[in-house]
């Protein structure tokens, strides 16, 4: 089994022009996504603040953004908790996921460059030398592939949602690839979005890529099972 990622630690890297409440909450919503945080997780403005190495002040206007957007709720006493998503909820994401991973793969086809092709197969292939060794690896090369379908899609409001949505599948909890025979299986499937995008076929890479959604679903599913 995959080991658990340590907590964000270290400075945070601020960007020119960013402010730093802006770099905190950038840094969060990144550890939310590396599963440096989990549900259930506490989160506490102090230690929060000695981890990144800034002032409490901008680690309240971050954890205050978190809390509109629905990732943390307050905890029992201080501080606040990663959310646990209900059935209801995951059901509904994968059904949003569905929609814009097929329309992403839909107009990649239509739109990607053939240096772009290349790319993602060169993430399948590391995804492949990292399948059975560690999940967690594999769940980030998974983002990486299907980040990179959005940014061939060339549509900026696209790649902003698909943005968001990540952060909320982030909030699931163990990756799918724990699911024994699920690496093989999703390779097999972007291998095949990765071959209808090459051939323009922008009708198939989008069934291909809703399909793909749809057995990650049953797998997430399998996991919610078990807790």
């Amino acid at each position: 089994m995959a080991r658990r990622p340590a907590k964000a630690g270290g400075s945070i890297v601020r960007g020119e022009g960013v402010a730093l409440g802006e770099a905190v909450f950038r840094s969060l919503c990144e550890a939310l996504q590396a599963g440096s945080y989990r549900a259930g997780d506490r989160l506490r403005e102090e230690e929060v603040a000695q981890r990144l190495k800034v002032s409490r002040t901008p680690v309240r206007e971050a954890l205050g953004r978190l809390a509109a957007r629905g990732f943390v709720e307050p905890a029992g006493g201080r501080g606040l908790i990663v959310r646990n998503l209900d059935i209801s909820e995951v059901l509904e994401l994968y059904a949003m996921r569905e929609i814009m991973e097929g329309a992403a793969a839909r107009l990649a086809a239509e739109h990607a460059s053939t240096p772009e092709i290349d790319a993602l197969r060169d993430i399948e292939q590391t995804f492949v030398e990292a399948s059975g060794i560690d999940a967690t690896e594999m769940a980030r090369l998974n983002r990486a592939f299907h980040e990179a379908v959005c940014r061939a899609a060339r549509n900026r409001y696209l790649d902003n949602a698909s943005r968001e949505l990540q952060d909320w599948i982030a909030l699931l909890g163990p990756t799918t690839f724990t699911v024994t025979g699920r690496p093989s299986t999703s390779h097999a499937e972007h291998q095949a979005i990765i071959g209808a995008i090459a051939a323009r076929d922008g009708d198939k890479a989008e069934q291909l890529a809703r399909a793909h959604i749809r057995e990650a679903l049953r797998c997430r599913l399998k996991l919610l099972q078990k807790q």
